[in-house]
């Protein structure tokens, strides 16, 4: 079987790979029955001579081979019928911007694995970046709060060579005495919390966030059952709300009472209540005047993130009493970055942690009969123009009802 490093076609552009030179050589050792074959790039982290120096052929027509390797959508110009493909694609939320592609790779008989897909029989993810933009997000907060009020100055992520140099530049700043709440316990909040324990910050209970005041700066890791309960008042179950949310409601206002840093690391899924609102955040009590929104819903749970900013424009400010958007350092305003893809400013190690996870779970599932179900949960069309029948619901978004 012939697989292809696909060069990363869409814009802005994507430094990120699947494979470093080294990873894929270390696949290619496990599968000496796979061929690998890395399509040329100029934008790439790694340089196409870093593949050729593994041994690789390095080419720009990867016409030939049958599954084909990418990070971002791939452009319909760009789709080679009658292959396989694995990207985030974006359409299992039913995403309208991006209905063209679904149906073009119906119409081109794509067998489409779309990484976010790759789960186990629970439906956890098994590859992502999420680590990534924990990390890259956390830190950016941090830069913000410098830039903000004055206090010091960090570079961007995207001009350091690794997660190395990041946290050496954490180093040498002096944080004021602020209180941080960090939502989620996946994996993008556990890359955050790497930021906020590496800058020594001590973590307490919920209790004790709630109820004191501190003469250094803290923070707490807030699971679903802190920040929802159930409506009618009985204990809350976090499965329960996972499979339907409807009988639950925000229970965040005590946190933003007692939070200056907010970092939003949190699966905000369907018909779940939405964190904090508009009109709370113009309430006198509310305190948040920082959200690094790393889960980056746009108007959805978090008020604040009104639109996704970028890494050349990363922060702005929003106006709860105007529920507009202003200057990320203006009076009374609460600073929000929201970078929508914030693993690209660390695409190196990005890239590295990625290709190991798609290394252990992916390419054995080609070779072992996909003993695990790992590509038949993954498949979201068929070789001949059809969507699976786990992925049935999104016909009416094909058929565009």
């Amino acid at each position: 079987m012939k697989f292809a490093i696909i060069k990363e076609r869409k814009n802005p552009p994507d430094r990120r790979v699947v494979f470093s030179p080294e990873k894929l050589a270390e696949a290619r050792a496990l599968f000496p029955q796979a061929e690998f074959v890395v399509e040329s790039s100029d934008i790439r982290v790694f340089s196409d001579d870093a593949y050729r120096a593994q041994g690789f052929t390095v080419t720009n027509d990867v016409s030939d081979c049958e599954v084909m390797i990418g990070v971002k959508e791939v452009p319909l110009d760009h789709l080679i019928p009658n292959k396989k493909y694995f990207f985030f694609s974006h359409t299992i939320k039913k995403q309208p911007y991006n209905r063209k592609l679904l149906l073009d790779m119906l119409d081109k008989h794509i067998e489409m694995y779309d990484h976010e897909t790759i789960v186990k029989q629970s439906g956890a993810r098994l590859i992502g970046f999420g680590r990534y933009a924990g990390l890259v997000g956390a830190y950016n907060g941090f830069r913000a709060l410098g830039l903000r009020d004055q206090l010091f100055e960090l570079p961007k992520v995207e001009t350091l060579a690794d997660l190395d140099a990041v946290k050496a530049e954490l180093d040498k700043i002096k944080l004021p005495n602020i209180k941080i709440l960090l939502t989620g316990t996946g994996k993008v909040a556990y890359g955050a919390k790497e930021i906020l324990d590496h800058l020594k910050i001590k973590e307490v209970s919920d209790a004790l966030y709630l109820t004191s005041q501190f003469t250094e700066p803290v923070y707490v890791m807030a699971d679903v059952m802190e920040y929802a309960k159930r409506k009618d008042g009985k204990v809350g179950d976090k499965w329960e709300f996972y499979k339907d949310p409807s009988g639950y409601e925000s229970n965040f206002m005590p946190y933003a009472k007692e939070t200056d840093y907010f970092i939003a690391g949190h699966f905000y899924g369907n018909n779940a209540p939405y964190l904090f609102t508009r009109n709370d955040a113009k309430q006198s009590d509310f305190r948040i005047n920082l959200v690094a929104d790393v889960s980056c819903d746009i108007d959805g749970p978090v008020a604040s993130t009104i639109k996704p900013s970028t890494i050349a424009d990363p922060f702005y400010g929003y106006d709860p009493q105007t529920e507009s958007e202003v200057a990320f350092d203006a009076k009374d305003a609460i600073t929000v970055m929201a970078v929508d893809n914030l693993p690209c400013e660390l695409p190196k190690d990005a890239s590295e942690g990625f290709g190991d996870m798609f290394l252990e779970h992916v390419i054995p599932a080609f070779f072992n009969g996909d003993e695990r179900g790992i590509l038949k949960r993954a498949k979201i069309t068929t070789a001949d123009g059809q969507l699976t029948a786990r992925f049935k619901y999104l016909q009416d978004y094909v058929d565009g009802e």
